[in-house]
């Protein structure tokens, strides 16, 4: 799949878990089955496919929390406190954090964002 299609779907999941989310406090997030299976499920979307992105692209997207992003997803299984710790951790800080970064790269290297080979 194409780099501009790839980051497409990590802004629309990423742009759903800011929705899920917003104006909502940790404990109740925490006690809501629904929005926390609707933000794991957009939130391992993210993962699955960042985890897709070739090395050459991550190397040009230094600032992307690469690595957090693995640890994260690995940390979302289950349904147990640390998971719902790193729910909210990625809900709080990595979306809105990878969501900046990629308008940025959008901006100074828009040929990594081309639906094109």
């Amino acid at each position: 799949m194409l780099n501009g299609a790839l980051f497409e779907i990590i802004e629309e999941a990423g742009a759903a878990v800011l929705i899920l989310t917003e104006e909502v406090e940790q404990e109740e997030f925490i006690r809501s089955r629904l929005t926390r299976a609707e933000v794991r499920r957009q939130l391992l979307v993210m993962a699955d496919i960042l985890a897709e992105v070739s090395a050459e692209t991550s190397r040009r997207m230094p600032e992307l929390e690469w690595a957090c992003w693995k640890t994260t997803a690995r940390a979302l299984q289950g349904d147990t406190a640390a998971a719902n710790e790193a729910l909210w951790f990625a809900a709080r800080s990595l979306v809105p954090a990878t969501i900046m970064w990629l308008r940025v790269y959008r901006q100074s290297q828009s040929g990594l964002f081309s639906f094109t080979a």
